[in-house]
């Protein structure tokens, strides 16, 4: 699979579209507001005399959400100056996404963020107004790598991203004295699970490490000592990496495939070679690698509970949440919609583009069924991170 090429949302404005199906990411971002309102604080009041302030949103998407958290991060940094008693900083704002990403639906949303922005910040320079004291651009590339100059960068913010790897992971074998790789011994799923051997399990956690290491040190040349980074993402709250917070949505998904596989729709074989590039890490993880980097220091880690459609929850009474059955299919169909909105260009290239209504009609019952009986939920990991030295 490339996933340079097949990792995008479904694009356009249809009915299966990301722009009709990302609340679920909505509420996510809205979920970290408090950490990035609580850095961007620390940024400002430590950079009092910077006059101009480079941000970067990664993984930014297309659709609705993907000028919500600067917005977000201009109307935080619009409230501080007047407590800080500070001019407004003139603001680079950098979008970035995969080349495949549907920036066009992001440059044809910039002129209605502007006037937005002007009409909201009582004439103190914001948007392309007087002033021009915001400058919002495009950086399409892979966030694995280098994307800007070296210091450039104040601010970084990610969103429901860094959960997507920059490869399916591969297992290491012994052949002929020496290690080679191989595809994943991952039979009938699609992500690893409970029956998944512990090959598969190593494979996507060294996968993930070894991304996840390569961003902080592209992060740490691009951004400024001092610099503030808030990422946020789906994990998990336990060492266990089969745990249903954690890979139930690929589990139940692989049933609805191993489904069309048994009425021949579909062929087995290619439901065995197909591995999502995916993983949901827990803390211990990021902490591991956050260390061993070495360039950044944690000021907030924590994990929050969400059910499947993105709705913060409390452990103490999620559990107790009784739903009819007409209830939970519908939960199911909306369920269905916002993960065909995000996989369904991996899928295609694999299954082909004449089964996906199938598929995801499946799923949809599957995941409703489950939901009338289970409560299920995913873990957002969110960490706020300081540039040392």
């Amino acid at each position: 699979m490339e996933v340079m090429r097949v990792l995008h949302m479904n694009k356009g404005n249809g009915e299966t579209s990301y722009a009709k199906n990302s609340t679920v990411q909505s509420n996510i971002i809205s979920l970290g507001r408090r950490v990035i309102d609580e850095a961007l604080k620390k940024l400002m009041m430590r950079n009092s005399e910077i006059s101009s302030i480079g941000i970067a949103d990664l993984g930014c998407s297309s659709g609705p959400n993907s000028l919500l958290s600067i917005s977000n991060i201009v109307d935080t940094i619009h409230n501080l100056c007047p407590d800080l008693d500070r001019p407004v900083p003139e603001l680079r704002l950098s979008l970035n996404d995969l080349p495949s990403n549907d920036f066009n639906y992001i440059f044809a949303s910039l002129p209605e963020f502007y006037d937005r922005i002007n009409n909201n910040k009582d004439g103190l320079g914001f948007g392309r107004g007087e002033g021009e004291s915001c400058f919002v651009s495009a950086v399409p590339g892979s966030f694995y790598g280098r994307l800007f100059p070296r210091r450039s960068l104040h601010f970084v913010h990610s969103s429901s991203s860094l959960h997507w790897l920059s490869q399916v992971p591969c297992r290491e074998v012994e052949k002929e004295d020496r290690a080679i790789t191989a595809d994943l011994d991952n039979m009938g799923k699609i992500y690893i699970s409970k029956t998944s051997p512990k090959s598969a399990h190593k494979a996507y956690a060294l996968q993930f490490q070894t991304d996840f290491l390569v961003f902080l040190r592209s992060r740490s040349e691009e951004m400024v000592p001092g610099g503030r980074m808030v990422l946020s993402f789906l994990g998990r709250s336990s060492l266990d990496p089969t745990t249903e917070e954690s890979c139930y949505q690929w589990e139940l998904l692989a049933q609805a495939l191993m489904s069309m596989a048994k009425e021949g729709i579909i062929e087995e074989e290619k439901i065995d070679a197909f591995n999502a590039p995916y993983y949901a890490a827990s803390s211990e993880e990021l902490k591991m690698v956050i260390e061993k980097e070495g360039s950044f220091s944690i000021d907030r880690l924590e994990i929050s509970p969400v059910d499947w459609e993105g709705r913060s929850i409390s452990e103490e009474s999620y559990d107790l949440v009784v739903r009819s059955k007409p209830e939970a299919l519908a939960s199911g169909r909306r369920v269905a919609n916002t993960i065909r909105a995000v996989v369904e260009p991996m899928l295609e290239p694999t299954f082909g583009e004449n089964v996906m209504d199938e598929l995801f009609e499946r799923y949809a019952k599957i995941v409703g069924e489950y939901f009338y009986v289970s409560s299920p939920r995913y873990a957002i990991v969110i960490v706020s991170l300081v540039r040392t030295g």
